[in-house]
């Protein structure tokens, strides 16, 4: 591996700064630049800008909508990673049937809970005194002995 210390003398005026930068990238945790390490992950914002990109396209084109569908800020990290998985690998149904049920429940576990906390804020913006009222009768029950 080369370094960057190894070949001061071949940097002039920079030869200074590399004491700093070298003290500065030691900080940096490991994985911070996995897009490296990774094959077919967008190494440049642009790149990962096309892959957003793509997949905004992609997405108003199935729904006919101009603007992204709300369920893309509840499934969307979902929607994204199969959207870009899919780019670089065709999957068979016996890739599908090896899934670990655990974790594919506990992630629709979770996506289900987003979508419960969306649907209260819906609740909250239509009607905040009768969702603040409801909020408050909850917690006066709960406070009250049984």
């Amino acid at each position: 591996m080369i370094f960057m210390s190894d070949h001061k003398e071949q940097l002039g005026s920079l030869a200074d700064s590399i004491p700093y930068l070298l003290k500065i990238t030691r900080s940096y945790w490991s994985g911070l630049f996995h897009c490296h390490q990774v094959d077919h992950l967008p190494k440049t914002n642009n790149d990962l800008e096309q892959v957003f990109g793509s997949f905004r396209h992609h997405s108003r084109r199935t729904t006919g909508r101009k603007k992204a569908p709300a369920s893309t800020l509840i499934r969307g990290s979902s929607r994204l990673i199969a959207t870009v998985v899919t780019r670089i690998k065709t999957f068979t149904a016996r890739d599908l049937a090896t899934v670990d049920l655990v974790s594919w429940r506990d992630r629709r576990s979770h996506l289900e809970q987003l979508r419960h906390t969306r649907l209260q804020q819906r609740r909250f913006r239509r009607d905040p005194e009768n969702y603040l009222l409801e909020l408050e009768t909850k917690l006066i029950q709960s406070i009250l002995p049984h």
